[in-house]
């Protein structure tokens, strides 16, 4: 994975986890809301239906208070329980009365348990309900949970009673309201907010995949840039190897014609002459042989010369240090122009790569120097550090507009062409140059160990 992908995957990878820890916060809150709302809203319900409750048992207590106020006959009971079976609400809403012993002795929904003894009835949790109901009732009265047969469904459901006692009677009067309705009601509710709640993360979910894809995309588009800016890079940079190949080419072309060329013909010509002495003049071929042999030796140094240029045996016998020095020497020899090479610290272990990157970057800048500088002093910096090696090399020439020369592609290959060596190391290269001081320094890292050995 290269460092753009990390890149991609790091900037993706903490917005997909905030937004999943967005959603599990909104969903944690919502759920905390709709619990705390259906127990309002349960709370609120059951308190209405227990008002309801106490003001439909006082109806049917006011309703029958006259004959319970007046003498206690069989007659009175009787029309009392007549006057309760009568009275009802809604369409599961009615009256039972039992004594207090757990007899049942009217219920209109249900007449096959008057006459019955339930004392012992449990529902369907096992709770004794007509025990539950008779002990409110002797209380003083109040509310029972429990669960009866609903009329209108023939099936048990949950039930919430309201009953008081008739002490003179020994009777025990209540109503209730089945609560199912109650429930269906908060179910209905719950539904609605999980519904909320499931649109919520719904909408979550798409602005997440909606910004994740943003960052995806802009991440793609980033690395087709980037790779379309590095291929033209690239491409650029083969065409500067290609003309600095042919550069080289050509000063070597020039070189060996100019040069080496030059003195073998003059050499053949001056043997050609000593031959032809040779019988007639014995002195004077003598003397041309002898002038033969120091052109010879004269092109025996041109080829060390160009050898050198092309790769010094200097560079790998005795260091870069040396052969720094013996590039500069060979310069001002050549070029006419005083150079003070300057070595600070000790050199240590290089890869061979950075000693030829090193002596490459001070032959560029030392050629350009002799084309371009019109200098009188040359100065060059070699410090070894801890950290890694600063080059500098300084002329007092005219100097050169570098921003043109950066910008300019038919002009500074040769400083580009440094540039992309050092890149190639992970260095640097620095350019300052103004009329009377130009300065090339280069800097190379020692902290890959691949540049030492």
């Amino acid at each position: 994975m290269n460092l753009r992908q990390k890149f991609i995957v790091l900037a993706i990878l903490p917005a997909a986890l905030a937004m999943i820890a967005i959603a599990l916060t909104v969903r944690y809150h919502a759920n905390v809301l709709n619990r705390q709302q259906h127990d309002a809203v349960e709370t609120a319900s059951l308190t209405s239906k227990e008002a309801e409750l106490q003001h439909y048992v006082g109806l049917a207590r006011n309703a029958i208070e006259p004959l319970y106020d007046g003498p206690d006959t069989p007659a009175a009971r009787t029309q009392a329980l007549a006057t309760l079976s009568r009275l009802e609400f809604g369409q599961d809403g009615y009256f039972f009365v039992y004594d207090l012993d757990g007899n049942s002795l009217m219920h209109p929904r249900q007449p096959e348990l008057v006459g019955r003894n339930l004392w012992g009835l449990q529902d369907a949790s096992g709770a004794p309900t007509i025990q539950r109901l008779v002990a409110q009732a002797r209380a003083g009265g109040g509310f029972v949970r429990y669960t009866w047969e609903k009329p209108s469904l023939h099936q048990a459901a949950a039930k919430l009673s309201y009953v008081i006692a008739l002490p003179k009677w020994n009777w025990m009067i209540g109503t209730g309201i089945y609560l199912d309705d109650v429930e269906a009601t908060l179910a209905q509710s719950d539904q609605r907010a999980q519904a909320n709640i499931d649109r919520t993360l719904l909408w979550i979910t798409l602005i997440a995949s909606s910004c994740l894809m943003i960052v995806g995309v802009c991440g793609l588009v980033l690395n087709i840039t980037e790779y379309r800016t590095a291929d033209a890079k690239l491409k650029q940079l083969a065409r500067q190897v290609v003309e600095s190949q042919e550069l080289e080419r050509a000063r070597i072309s020039r070189e060996l014609h100019d040069g080496i060329s030059q003195l073998l013909v003059s050499v053949k010509l001056l043997l050609e002459s000593a031959a032809m002495r040779l019988t007639h003049s014995p002195a004077a071929a003598s003397e041309t042989l002898g002038i033969a042999l120091e052109r010879l030796n004269s092109t025996l140094g041109e080829v060390r010369r160009i050898s050198q240029a092309l790769r010094p045996a200097m560079l790998d016998d005795l260091g870069v240090a040396a052969a720094i020095e013996q590039l500069a020497r060979e310069f001002g020899s050549h070029a006419g122009l005083p150079v003070d090479v300057r070595v600070e610290g000790d050199a240590p272990p290089l890869d061979d790569n950075v000693k030829t990157l090193l002596f490459r970057v001070a032959q560029e800048a030392l050629t350009n120097i002799e084309r371009h500088a019109r200098a009188d002093n040359v100065r060059i910096l070699l410090a070894f550090m801890r950290d890694g090696i600063h080059l500098s090399i300084t002329d007092d020439g005219r100097g050169f507009d570098v921003t043109h020369v950066h910008h300019d592609p038919a002009h500074g290959i040769g400083l580009r062409n440094m540039r992309e060596r050092l890149d190639g190391v992970g260095g640097a290269l620095g350019i300052q140059s103004w009329p009377g001081a130009t300065t090339i320094s280069a800097w190379v890292p020692l902290s890959n160990p691949r540049f030492s050995s």
